[in-house]
């Protein structure tokens, strides 16, 4: 188990990662376009790779550490993404995370489970603050920190290494309160 419990919305149900995603997450994240722009994805992608993933999410999520999910679309439970919390609890925080299998790019899922998996945070798990890194050129997984209400906060220059390149990492982040406000001002939706 990965996550504690699913969570739903218009689209995307967001569930526990499971062995039988392994061969969906190996085709999915195995694409480079994912891997170029993640820290954590290798490339190629093998199954030993999602075995890993699984392993430590679960072993994550028990120490409660994280909550993970898979992002399957609704109905039925096809695969198409992963997202999750990194949960330091010490510091009520959470870094979130995610990614989303390139056909499904460009039909919003991963704002919706960014979304989703945000509200949890804030709602259920309590937490005061929720932030997010993108690398800097990565305009889709801006507008998706920003359609989900967080804020810019800064950029750490060629503060990663990725194939032998550095790079700048542009860093957002929501406060409980923030989103209260926000979701007060939307009529609770």
């Amino acid at each position: 188990m990965t996550a504690p419990q699913e969570l739903r919305t218009a689209r995307l149900v967001l569930r526990s990662l499971e062995r039988e995603d392994i061969p969906t997450i190996v085709r999915l994240a195995g694409a480079s376009e994912i891997a170029a722009t993640t820290l954590n994805i290798p490339h190629p992608y093998a199954e030993d790779d999602a075995q890993f993933f699984l392993a430590k999410a679960g072993e994550d999520f028990r120490a409660g550490r994280s909550a993970s999910f898979a992002v399957s679309l609704w109905p039925g439970r096809e695969l198409c993404g992963a997202v999750g919390l990194s949960i330091a609890e010490a510091h009520r925080r959470a870094e979130l995370g995610y990614w989303v299998g390139v056909p499904f790019w460009s039909k919003g899922f991963a704002t919706e489970a960014a979304g989703a998996a945000v509200a949890f945070g804030f709602e259920t798990l309590r937490l005061r603050r929720i932030y997010a890194h993108h690398f800097a050129g990565n305009t889709a997984s801006q507008r998706v920190l920003e359609k989900i209400g967080m804020r810019h906060e800064g950029r750490s220059r060629q503060h990663i290494r990725k194939w032998d390149r550095f790079i700048d990492l542009e860093t957002y982040g929501l406060l409980a309160e923030e989103f209260r406000n926000e979701e007060s001002a939307r009529g609770g939706e």
